[in-house]
């Protein structure tokens, strides 16, 4: 039992329930963030070492960071001479990689290391008796994570499978492909409201703010419309687009045109409804950043369609650059911006940090938004505020602002920020979904929604990085008559039907019924 080899933890109810039926089960865990889904698999690989010794544990993380942090956790709580434990990175060189395999009993990676591996024949995973795939909600097309579970159903002698995730996906085909693909045979769940997870978990506060679209903004927005409308009548009017309109649906569209013409449909229809539906995706993004958005990340976005009308770079922006309303709606917002006006949401935004701050200095603040521009803002505006140090919190991708500065962070940097953030250097991060999952955030005392957004996945991780250990507040900043609302009904319904899913599944599991997804044959049409 893991208990005669645990010391220094002992597992709750819930947890030790989870275990029990993981020991016998290929076994999808479904629990919130930060509520011990690592002790789970702790425990499992314990059994799995005694119950088949000299096989392996390959633990699975979507990020280095978060491997590490896999890894850190099993040193603190398993005995020295246990298992030897190894971390592989794409640093370590190939032929190294497999000399440490060979020796290893507990490997932590990421999927596309393994993945790599697998493919140029280093090693094979005969000899692993447990593969756990954390955030496993990833697991999906073809993503690392899905040909790693599949190369391990073909090869393992003793297999079991563990599936970690807070949120597997909002609908029942989602769910149902992850299950198949790493060959699930029952889901434990816990939510924040399960009886026997509410008694280790501390208060959460939960407020919406609704504020008003200022009639300025409105005006704006308005123009933008209704160029916009009159694009996705274009493309009705081509015969193009049928149904009802939405951000995905001109996406989708967009690929069907361009597919149609690189498949030598090379008429004048195609090629003035891709300019035209590329036009309506501008447009309805910038419709997106104005309502949900600060003005400083709809002016920095018209300023890149400007760019790519000067340098032939876009036929689409070149179009929206010549039009009198676009240029009208564009002189408005820098008219707002040079009286120092902004979004409501910025200004409820600062107030609430100022009042967290001023009640305690100590209190901890991670604000997310969607887009890096608008977290970059908001840095600037809360440091102002006196006894705040922000930070930015963003992915590794290099961004070079018009003032020539760099934006993204590489993993070094971003652990950094988040030992500062642990010390109390720094009491506030703004974050883009890089925050959501996959590195080892402390305990906030509030977590801050700069927008609603319509994934149920990313708002159960944003939310999770509060009241686990301490009392915490979430507040979602919406304002009212715009996209924010419709992004908060979406998440909300999302999610509510994300676990009627997950309980459909089990029943459907624990009863012998198949859950294979059925193949609909695809049907070529070209609209």
């Amino acid at each position: 039992m893991p208990d005669k080899v645990l010391t220094t933890i002992t597992p709750r109810k819930y947890q030790q329930e989870i275990y029990e039926t993981c020991k016998d089960k290929n076994c999808l865990v479904v629990l919130p963030t930060g509520i011990g889904k690592t002790l789970v698999a702790l425990m499992l690989s314990i059994n799995r070492q005694k119950a088949v010794p000299g096989t392996k544990t390959l633990f699975l993380a979507p990020t280095r960071p978060l491997a590490e942090q896999h890894e850190a956790y099993f040193k603190k709580h398993l005995p020295e001479l246990f298992a030897q434990l190894i971390l592989f990175t794409g640093k370590i060189h190939a032929k190294k990689r497999k000399e440490l395999w060979e020796k290893s009993d507990i490997i932590f990676s990421t999927p596309q290391c393994i993945s790599n591996d697998l493919k140029n024949n280093l090693y094979d995973l005969s000899e692993v008796s447990l593969l756990i795939e954390d955030e496993c909600h990833r697991c999906l097309k073809n993503y690392a994570y899905t040909y790693v579970a599949e190369k391990y159903k073909e090869q393992a002698q003793n297999p079991r499978i563990l599936g970690l995730t807070a949120s597997p996906g909002t609908t029942k085909e989602t769910i149902k492909q992850i299950a198949e693909n790493l060959g699930i045979e029952t889901i434990e769940l816990r939510t924040r409201d399960s009886e026997d997870v509410k008694e280790y978990l501390q208060e959460l506060e939960f407020n919406i703010i609704k504020l008003e679209f200022p009639k300025e903004f409105q005006e704006i927005t308005e123009i933008i419309k209704t160029l916009y409308q009159r694009k996705v009548q274009e493309l009705k009017n081509r015969k193009l687009l049928f149904r009802p309109v939405n951000k995905i649906v001109l996406l989708e569209t967009q690929g069907r045109i361009m597919k149609s013409i690189s498949s030598g449909h090379k008429n004048f229809n195609y090629f003035a409804g891709a300019t035209a539906c590329a036009q309506a995706i501008k447009l309805s993004h910038l419709i997106e950043l104005l309502e949900t958005q600060t003005l400083y990340t709809s002016q920095n976005y018209i300023k890149g369609i400007f760019e790519q009308a000067n340098q032939n770079k876009s036929k689409a922006a070149k179009q929206i650059t010549k039009n009198k309303e676009f240029n009208k709606a564009n002189i408005k917002i820098n008219e707002l911006i040079t009286k120092n006006i902004e979004h409501p949401k910025l200004l409820e935004l600062k107030s609430l940090t100022q009042e967290f701050i001023k009640k305690n200095p100590k209190n901890k603040i991670i604000v997310f938004s969607q887009y890096r521009d608008t977290v970059i803002k908001i840095c600037k505006e809360i440091n102002q505020i006196e006894n705040i140090n922000a930070k930015v919190f963003v992915g590794q991708t290099k961004k070079i602002s018009e003032k020539g500065e760099i934006s993204g962070l590489n993993q070094k940097e971003q652990q950094e920020i988040m030992n500062e953030f642990k010390q109390g250097k720094i009491n506030v991060i703004a974050a883009t979904s890089i925050g959501e999952e996959g590195l080892d955030i402390p305990e906030v005392n509030s977590v801050i929604f700069y927008e609603p957004i319509p994934s149920a996945i990313r708002k159960i991780q944003r939310a999770g990085r509060t009241a686990r250990l301490m009392k915490g507040r979430l507040i979602i900043l919406l304002t009212k008559n715009t996209l924010d609302e419709i992004f908060y009904y979406a998440s909300r319904a999302k999610e509510k039907r994300m676990y009627r899913a997950i309980d459909s599944i089990k029943s459907d599991l624990d009863s012998g019924k198949s859950i294979t997804p059925k193949i609909k044959k695809k049907q070529e049409t070209l609209f």
